[in-house]
């Protein structure tokens, strides 16, 4: 195959052809009337060698062509699909045949003809009229062997969409997705918000973020980790229901579960509870595996998932205790400290029981959790957020869903006791001054709106990328975001 330096150089000169024939090859407009899908449906029962009268015109990229002198066939793919198309140079003006010869694959155009289904059987557009949309100057991956490397689909997305077209499926399951969960939520009367993506404290989840600076200001500025402080804010400024579905920001890993840049859902209650946000979690995810005609039982990573409800609810001790065989209420801190050596656990800031509990966890249980499973009862320590568990005050009413072996959505009932919501930043800020770069600052404004009153509220977020991989069977977090960020 011919280097694609030299190929580009070869379709240049066909542009500069093309401009001689007096051809724009970059037009301003094409009226397309019909789509590929609904023609082939249309016509499924015509028979062999049997023509129609009826005429269509469409448009899209050529994607195979086999000319035979004055006939060739070719395939044009849209936004619905591929049908073949067929041109004989007595049907088309001279100009036309000559603009057709100097078409390359991946170029697009407008087609205008009749419909009949060839003598080996596939429906096809005879074509009458034809014109160039677009001259593309680089040249398609080699048909046998296509764009495969995953890294390079990634990179080049584009070109990705073009040749490998069902991954554009998942793109729109992803729409439909997002769809469903905003229909759920407005239904439940919930009002979407937005607030900040630039902020001047960040807070509400346990991540490192990234750093900016506002010139205007002078100062520094983070994007955000959550949209959790403000949100509570609009709960106690009066809104009862609240939602913002966003994208937000944490400067840590790339693999397949995380990429820096990822979407969220954040959604808030009054007067409620985690036991009832625990439950429109689950509604909300029964709705979006149905609103892509998904059964109630899926496969994700070779694994069988069932979706019916209820779903599993365990405590993260019971966990620890099934998956690690350990009874952490029987260990002292030493025999409990001990076991982050045996294990090779890792852990930034002061290590103490509750951390201990939440690092065999994560060693022992996430990934065993392939069944939705809700984790609740967590240990004080993982957030300043939430709480207290009303069974155990070292624990609080926290939840985690986990499904296909990780971690989907989190969920609290919501601390509103502002002394304590100030001792717990302030312990926060503390672990952050000693190097712990993932643990909350100080926010003395948050706690001010919280010492104005806020009331009970359960809140959760769901991973809205996470989820999607799921419900869709992707194996990595970068199949279902268009532009993932990658290494060199």
């Amino acid at each position: 195959m011919q280097p694609e330096e030299q190929l580009i150089q070869e379709r240049i000169k066909k542009l500069d052809w093309i401009k001689k024939l007096g051809i724009n090859p970059y037009p301003y407009k094409f009226e397309a009337k019909n789509f590929s899908d609904e023609i082939l449906e249309k016509y499924k029962k015509l028979k062999n060698e049997e023509k129609t009268k009826d005429k269509v015109s469409l448009a899209g990229r050529i994607m195979t062509l086999r000319p035979m002198g004055k006939i060739a066939f070719g395939h044009l793919q849209d936004n619905k699909g591929k049908i073949q198309f067929f041109v004989n140079k007595k049907e088309l003006a001279k100009k036309e045949f000559e603009l057709f010869n100097l078409l390359d694959l991946g170029d697009i155009i407008g087609i205008n003809g009749t419909i009949f289904r060839t003598k080996a059987g596939e429906i096809t557009i005879f074509v009458n009229k034809l014109e160039l949309l677009t001259k593309s100057l680089r040249p398609l991956p080699d048909k046998w062997h296509g764009l495969k490397d995953v890294e390079e689909r990634y990179r080049k997305r584009y070109v990705d969409l073009i040749v490998n077209p069902e991954v554009k499926q998942i793109f729109i399951k992803k729409f439909k997705i997002i769809n469903s969960i905003r229909e759920i939520l407005n239904k439940e009367e919930y009002i979407e918000v937005d607030t900040p993506i630039i902020q001047s404290i960040y807070g509400g989840a346990n991540a490192k973020p990234f750093k900016t600076y506002v010139n205007d200001l002078k100062r520094e500025a983070f994007l955000r980790v959550s949209d959790e402080l403000y949100l509570k804010r609009l709960i106690v400024g009066g809104f009862d229901k609240i939602y913002e579905l966003s994208k937000d920001f944490r400067n840590e890993s790339i693999d397949a579960k995380h990429n820096p840049e990822f979407s969220m859902i954040e959604f808030y209650q009054a007067y409620a509870d985690y036991n009832d946000m625990m439950k429109l979690t689950e509604k909300i995810i029964i709705n979006a595996n149905k609103s892509i005609q998904n059964k109630n039982e899926i496969e994700f990573l070779g694994n069988k998932i069932s979706l019916k409800t209820p779903f599993k609810i365990m405590n993260m001790k019971e966990a620890i205790k099934k998956y690690g065989n350990i009874d952490v209420d029987k260990l002292n801190d030493k025999e409990l400290f001990k076991l982050k050596h045996k294990y090779n656990l890792e852990h930034k800031g002061t290590l103490t029981r509750g951390w201990m509990m939440q690092l065999l966890f994560e060693h022992f249980a996430e990934e065993k959790l392939i069944q939705p499973t809700f984790i609740i009862e967590h240990p004080l320590e993982t957030t300043p957020l939430c709480k207290s568990s009303r069974k155990d005050s070292d624990l609080i009413e926290r939840f985690e869903l986990f499904i296909g072996g990780f971690e989907i959505s989190n969920g609290y009932s919501e601390l509103n006791n502002p002394i304590l919501q100030r001792k717990l930043l302030e312990e926060q800020a503390k672990e952050l001054r000693a190097g712990f770069e993932e643990a909350n600052p100080m926010d003395e404004d948050f706690v001010r709106a919280i010492e104005q009153g806020m009331p009970p509220t359960g809140g959760v977020g769901i991973g809205i990328d996470r989820l999607i991989m799921i419900l869709t069977g992707s194996n990595s977090i970068k199949d279902v975001l268009l532009f993932p960020m990658m290494k060199n």
